[in-house]
């Protein structure tokens, strides 16, 4: 069950285009604790909350440990259980604790990858309807690659916590 929309207010961190991290000039949006996992089971909750929000292709794992991007679609990690510290925005990015019920909202071409993680550490994973997710590496071809891709990528029509009148409806207008 998500908490109150007047109780959660995302943080929005913009990075830096670093020449091989595209990054996007739309924000990454941060929900601390936006879902109550607690007394439930966690993965199912964050994954019903994705489907009420129009978000599919939903995995459940960890973040992997070396930096990455996604070229032609946005994504949503949702933490199921454990803790992590989370690099984002590339190797000069912002290093950020996500603990269980907080949801990342990722624009395409937002760098990631997990530097610390407990044992226990599950993520559901989610995008919205559209291009297939592709595991893109910080490469000078596959930057040249994505910052053609990346402008082309459509907005959602759906903020994954909040549905269709989520902050990330008014934060992610280009």
């Amino acid at each position: 069950m998500s908490l109150a929309r007047d109780q959660i207010k995302p943080f929005a961190l913009v990075f830096d285009d670093d020449g091989l991290i595209p990054n996007n000039p739309l924000p990454l949006l941060l929900y601390k604790r936006a879902v109550d996992v607690a007394g439930r089971d966690p993965e199912q909750a964050i994954e019903d909350l994705f489907e009420r929000s129009g978000w599919g292709d939903r995995w459940r794992n960890g973040i992997f440990d070396y930096q990455h991007y996604h070229a032609t679609v946005h994504e949503a990690l949702g933490v199921a259980r454990g803790l992590a510290m989370v690099l984002f925005g590339g190797e000069q990015g912002e290093a950020i604790e996500l603990t269980p019920g907080d949801i990342a909202v990722l624009p395409a071409g937002t760098g990631h990858k997990c530097v610390f993680a407990s044992h226990d550490f599950r993520v559901i994973g989610a995008y919205p309807p559209g291009t297939q997710m592709q595991v893109t590496r910080p490469t000078p071809d596959n930057y040249r690659r994505a910052r053609k891709t990346i402008p082309q990528v459509a907005l959602p029509e759906t903020d994954p916590v909040f549905g269709k009148d989520g902050p990330l409806m008014r934060l992610w207008r280009k």
